[in-house]
């Protein structure tokens, strides 16, 4: 999971056949070296169709997804496994290399109280077992802690380093993203300096969702970090342009964050190269 990407909502949000041509072909044009799959509803997907597609544009792949609330780790362990295991099923045969996101839990999933014991234990245990399917699939398995308006239950670089831990599989990592970053850490950086033992991953997202570079995101900050920890994982351009209603309303994303792609993607992407260049990250 090395090189620069973006994430599918850029072009996106249904992984069917033509959103995948479409998000593909798109990728490879901008001279991406991965591209972040939302794999929202794994029983969908046509894997072969996908493999064949990515290889043909020689893409990587990552996945990523948050929990259907019927299946919340928190509340239904067993469930959240049975669902983690098709996605993971997928991403395999869709060649990709890692499965992340909010892993453990839903976008949205608030309880209105801190997260419980008997919460975590439910995570946990349906995290260890997801991580090692996923390493029987050779993959690897991430966990994006992210802001408080949108779950209770992991919200900062710290409490997904404690999780990894306490589950204690060596294929886990943690997924990071600067616009949760930005809300919930004492500095920008802070996440990245706690979780540096396990950080695999980061989303690079403006404080609005739009276009980097025009939102208040302390980007030297955030790249300076990454290369004083020696961050060697993947960085995805993560916009959210394309956005169905029950992801728009987990999100919170009520007005357009960007005019549209090619504000994101001909200002926004060449911002952060250009930063990823400057500190010597790709």
């Amino acid at each position: 999971m090395e090189g620069f990407g973006v994430h599918t909502s850029m072009w996106t949000m249904s992984w069917d056949r033509a959103g995948c041509e479409r998000a593909v072909a798109k990728a490879a044009a901008y001279k991406m070296d991965f591209l972040e799959i939302a794999l929202l509803d794994p029983p969908s997907v046509d894997a072969e169709h996908s493999r064949k597609t990515l290889e043909a544009h020689n893409m990587r792949s990552v996945c990523s997804l948050g929990l259907p609330e019927a299946v919340w780790a928190s509340r239904n362990p067993d469930g959240a496994v049975d669902f983690l295991k098709q996605a993971l099923d997928k991403a395999a045969a869709m060649g990709s290399e890692a499965l992340s996101g909010v892993t453990y839990g839903g976008i949205g999933e608030r309880s209105g109280m801190p997260p419980t014991d008997a919460e975590l234990d439910n995570v946990a245990k349906a995290l260890e077992a997801t991580a090692k399917h996923a390493k029987s699939l050779g993959l690897l398995f991430g966990i994006e802690p992210v802001n408080r308006y949108e779950t209770h239950l992991l919200n900062t670089g710290w409490q997904a380093v404690a999780m990894i831990e306490r589950i204690g599989a060596d294929n886990m990592f943690v997924h990071l993203d600067t616009y949760h970053m930005n809300i919930e850490e004492k500095g920008i950086a802070q996440g990245i300096l706690d979780a540096r033992d396990h950080l695999r991953y980061i989303h690079l997202s403006e404080s609005d969702r739009g276009t980097p570079g025009a939102g208040t995101v302390g980007w030297d900050e955030i790249f300076a970090t990454l290369r004083a920890v020696d961050f060697k994982g993947g960085l995805a351009m993560e916009s959210f342009i394309n956005m169905p209603p029950e992801l728009a309303f987990g999100l919170s994303v009520w007005r357009p964050v960007a005019s549209g792609e090619l504000e994101v993607m001909e200002n926004g992407l060449p911002f952060l190269r250009n930063k990823a260049r400057q500190y010597g990250l790709i």
